[in-house]
């Protein structure tokens, strides 16, 4: 197998157009290529009058000796395809006693889950929310009549706080082992759009999302695992430093019991009452950064003109954008997040508290961009020493936002926020939103250094992408739920102190997004397996 990179053709290139562009670079005749596989796209968006896709695709070649074609090439853009097949490790030499629990049914848990299922360990996930399905009405009655179920919302029940956003699947994260392929395989086959498989920028959006969770779900379940909706742990059993299993209470009130020598704590970033029960435990955890802000909205044909011009967007898809900016105090303004084509959501989980997040569905046809405007804070801004101040620090954040916004969600136009005063109506951004809104001062929500940051940040950001930072874009608060506050600590084995207990994901401070989520939960999955065979 050959591999091309930076293979580059115009958008409205044809696919007769990519095998002759790949039989010129390699030298060989169009007649000698086998297969063409499309490793990855991107796009090339920096002159506007040519917008091109960008190619790594790897080659089968019907004929001929690869070694010979490559060295005759003599490009740095064509070398031997790397060998990135994932492989599940061996079972160990003890025996697990008890099934392993897995407290979450985010991406880290499910992904942990359908390893160990699929190799005969019948994993319990335990998910204090609901299943997808009852959980998407609740949200979608919540957004609508305001009645927050503080177990199943935007937050918690199967397949995490991602379920609710823009299904985005990218990821920073170096992967030599092929986890992150596995994913994305995973999930096609469990019905997300193939494309996932080689877009740069790959996502699922929100509606496709849900029903590929359920598959996950129901694959687990065929392979001998359960998945338990409604119970939710209260307490980690543990005699000697070790785990022995855990205790939830399920929604109807039952108290229950699971022994374990193996607990995945899989929760999410809004798992707080866990993080105390942690701490009330003694297990080893601290204080971490992350960033809070703002979300703004922006007409999508505004992004789209900006970032390609006069381009065909049927052909490329709804624009996006990613933007960074240091004040001049220091501190760093970025957008997160950012949902081309969605809308912004009331994202709460706790009464009195108001977060938000931002959603797309897969066609990403909502008539507005998007995106969390965020600065980082640290520990230092926390206000205290104990590793749950970040949270805490969120919490008086979003009691502000819940209070400024008469329990709706909070929003003030660009313009108004910048000038300090309450915005009196919409202007020419017609307002997407799922949940209630009340125009407020949103300055109020937010100390006054993250303020004056973002301030700063939109008029550069103005300069970048034109109306950025025009009068009428609409802000809405306040985003707090951008990462884990906590994490919670592990060694290099993926153990906390407390022997038996694997913490891992995005609540456990070692992730943040879906595919990296996952990837944790894989690699946890891999330990149990390292250390015990199946009982």
């Amino acid at each position: 197998m050959i591999r091309i990179s930076q293979l580059k053709l115009p958008i409205s290139h044809s696919e007769q157009d990519l095998y002759e562009k790949t039989a010129r670079l390699l030298r060989v005749p169009r007649a000698s290529l086998g297969k063409v596989t499309v490793v990855k796209r991107s796009i090339d968006a920096r002159k506007k009058d040519q917008i091109l896709f960008i190619y790594q695709v790897d080659v089968e070649l019907g004929r001929g000796n690869e070694a010979q074609i490559v060295k005759k090439a003599n490009s740095p853009q064509i070398m031997t395809a790397p060998e990135e097949r994932y492989h599940f490790p061996p079972p160990g030499g003890s025996v697990l006693k008890d099934p392993p629990v897995i407290v979450g049914s985010g991406p880290a848990g499910l992904f942990a889950g359908y390893l160990l299922a699929a190799a005969g360990y019948c994993p319990v996930i335990l998910e204090r929310g609901d299943a997808v399905e009852v959980r998407r009405g609740k949200v979608e009655q919540f957004w609508k009549n305001g009645i927050l179920d503080v177990r199943s919302n935007v937050q918690f029940g199967e397949g995490g706080a991602g379920t609710f956003s823009d299904g985005k699947l990218n990821t920073m994260v170096k992967d030599p082992s092929g986890r992150n392929r596995k994913v994305l395989e995973i999930l096609t086959e469990h019905g997300a759009d193939p494309r996932i498989l080689w877009d740069a920028k790959p996502h699922i959006g929100t509606d496709v999302l849900a029903e590929v969770v359920k598959n996950l779900r129901e694959h687990i379940i065929s392979l001998g695992g359960s998945v338990i909706f409604g119970a939710h742990v209260t307490e980690l059993c543990a005699e000697q430093g070790r785990v022995t299993g855990v205790k939830a209470v399920m929604s109807d009130g039952r108290q229950l019991a699971y022994p374990a020598e193996a607990v995945i704590l899989a929760v999410g970033h809004s798992a707080r009452d866990t993080f105390s029960m942690l701490e009330a435990l003694g297990v080893p955890m601290q204080a971490k950064s992350f960033a809070v802000g703002l979300r703004i909205q922006h007409p999508q044909r505004m992004i789209d003109r900006s970032q390609y011009g006069d381009a065909d967007v049927g052909i490329l898809g709804p624009a996006s954008y990613k933007l960074t900016y240091q004040t001049g105090s220091g501190r760093g303004v970025y957008s997160f997040c950012m949902c081309p084509g969605g809308y912004v959501v009331n994202a709460s989980s706790e009464q009195g508290r108001l977060a938000v997040n931002g959603m797309s569905n897969h066609d990403r046809a909502g008539q507005n961009a998007n995106s969390a405007l965020i600065v980082t804070v640290t520990p230092a801004d926390y206000g205290t020493d104990s590793p749950l101040s970040g949270v805490k620090f969120q919490q008086r954040l979003e009691e502000l936002a819940f209070r400024e916004g008469a329990g709706k969600i909070p929003v003030q136009l660009y313009g108004d926020f910048r000038e300090n005063r309450v915005s009196g109506g919409w202007g020419e951004v017609a307002p997407e939103f799922k949940g209630q809104t009340h125009f407020a001062d949103l300055r109020r929500t937010l100390p006054d250094c993250i303020t004056e940051a973002l301030i700063e940040g939109v008029e550069s950001f103005g300069q970048r992408i034109e109306g950025f930072s025009r009068y009428d874009s609409i802000l809405a608060g306040v985003e707090s739920r951008t990462s884990s506050p906590v994490r919670i600590l592990r060694d290099e084995h993926f153990e906390s102190a407390v022997k038996g207990l694997f913490p891992c994901g995005e609540g456990a401070g070692y992730a943040g997004g879906i595919t990296s989520a996952a990837m944790d939960g894989m690699k946890i999955a891999e330990e149990v397996a390292r250390r015990y065979r199946a009982g």
